[in-house]
């Protein structure tokens, strides 16, 4: 009289936990990297809004006055948000108008950051 055994063997069970380990290991990992990415990825943004709010001030700034562009000079360091803005007002070769450049630079876990936004304004 023969026996019939059915289910699984040790060796298939530990190959199974293997491979299901492994990939539970690269989701983490994987999901880690997503946060910073996502961590980043907000701090970009406020960064980009306030450079872009600094120069629509300097803008309103510029064509409040007369003549034009006469209040326009140079600023910053000023610490908003964990973002510090400073910018650099320079007058063209033509004379005509201003160059702008607003630096916005933050703090992260890996390092320093700065993200330059540059741009022309016309007196």
């Amino acid at each position: 009289m023969s026996r019939s055994r059915s289910g699984f063997t040790l060796v298939e069970v530990l190959i199974a936990v293997t491979v299901l380990s492994v990939g539970i290991i690269a989701l983490a990992g994987n999901a880690a990297m997503a946060t910073r990415m996502i961590g980043r990825g907000q701090s970009d943004t406020r960064a980009a809004q306030l450079a872009t709010l600094k120069v629509d001030s300097l803008r309103a700034r510029a064509y409040a006055t007369t003549p034009r562009c006469a209040a326009l000079v140079n600023g910053g360091p000023v610490a908003t948000n964990h973002v510090t803005l400073s910018w650099t007002v320079t007058v063209p070769a033509s004379g005509i108008g201003r160059n702008v450049g607003v630096s916005a630079s933050y703090n992260t876990p890996r390092g320093a950051y700065t993200q330059v936004l540059t741009t022309y304004i016309e007196c």
